[in-house]
């Protein structure tokens, strides 16, 4: 079959044509991706940061100072954990004046620890961080202070607190109390606490303690019997946001509503924190929104 001078063109023509095309297609610049939309939260303070990079990946006031709360207990925990040669299994005897300090206390929330009892110190961990037990605080601060009285153990295990926070770096965060309950000089940023959570969560006891929705512990009674403990968790992102991980609730008249949370998906860990949140919901509704975003990010 003969192909004219003017079909050879129109094929030639035909070719070039879609030479044209596919190399635009291969230069072509790429779409760009949308904008991620920062969220907005109600909480006066927020960070979030990729827990296996340390980047951080949202910010709101993350380095203005405020009152923690019982955030504070993460780093009762981290002091314990900290301590050289820690025996979990340890007995702690529940003391008249954790009990009283709860009575004497409006703001205290309570493990419910009954006088005469003996608890471990495992016990008392999870007495501290799941009901945020200021008895269980008081407890652990009495046992790893220093000093020949209970004042000046317990003012030796606030000096603890101190001196790790100044070990990791935390130039923004000062203790007063052992639990959040604090006397005008207890604070922290959004930043701080969320570094202060991330190192804590080295320790695979408190990766369990923090990551346990409800628990039910047998301890052992002054006259020489056992009763059961049922705490359950003040950090409801536990079961109802998927990866959640940890950390621990805070809250107080001048702390408002805090909340320093964790999560894994896919192996990446988002953990971050909120303070001066306006209420419980909404500081669990900011604690998900960022993690929505930290994962997105």
């Amino acid at each position: 079959m003969k192909t004219g001078i003017k079909g050879i063109r129109r094929v030639s023509a035909v070719a070039i044509t879609a030479g044209a095309v596919l190399t635009a297609g291969a230069f072509a610049a790429p779409a760009q991706a949308a904008t991620l939309p920062t969220p907005t939260i109600t909480a006066k303070g927020g960070f979030v940061m990729n827990n296996g990079t340390g980047k951080s990946l949202f910010t709101k006031a993350a380095d203005t100072r405020r009152s923690t709360g019982s955030t504070t207990k993460i780093m009762t925990a981290r002091v314990v954990l900290g301590q050289p040669n820690l025996n979990l299994d340890s007995k702690v005897t529940v003391q008249k004046a954790y009990s009283d300090y709860i009575v004497n206390n409006n703001w205290a929330s309570s493990a419910r620890l009954i006088v005469g009892d003996k608890v471990s110190v495992r016990q008392l961990l999870y007495g501290l961080m799941l009901p945020s037990g200021c008895d269980a605080a008081y407890a652990l601060a009495d046992k790893f202070g220093s000093g020949s009285t209970r004042d000046a153990r317990v003012k030796s295990f606030i000096g603890k607190m101190n001196a790790t926070a100044k070990s990791l770096g935390l130039t923004n965060t000062h203790f007063d109390s052992f639990d959040g309950i604090g006397h005008g000089s207890n604070y922290s940023t959004p930043r701080d606490l969320t570094k202060l959570a991330s190192n804590a969560m080295k320790y695979s006891t408190f990766r369990t303690v923090v990551g346990t929705k409800s628990t039910k512990q047998k301890v052992t009674t002054k006259s020489g019997g056992y009763r059961y403990m049922t705490w359950d968790n003040t950090n409801t992102l536990l079961g109802s946001y998927a990866g959640t991980i940890g950390v621990k609730t805070g809250s107080g008249p001048e702390a408002k509503y805090c909340l320093v949370f964790a999560a894994t998906r896919n192996g990446k860990t988002v953990i971050g924190a909120v303070l001066a949140s306006s209420s419980v919901p909404n500081r669990t509704a900011d604690a998900k929104k960022l993690l929505d975003y930290g994962f997105k990010k």
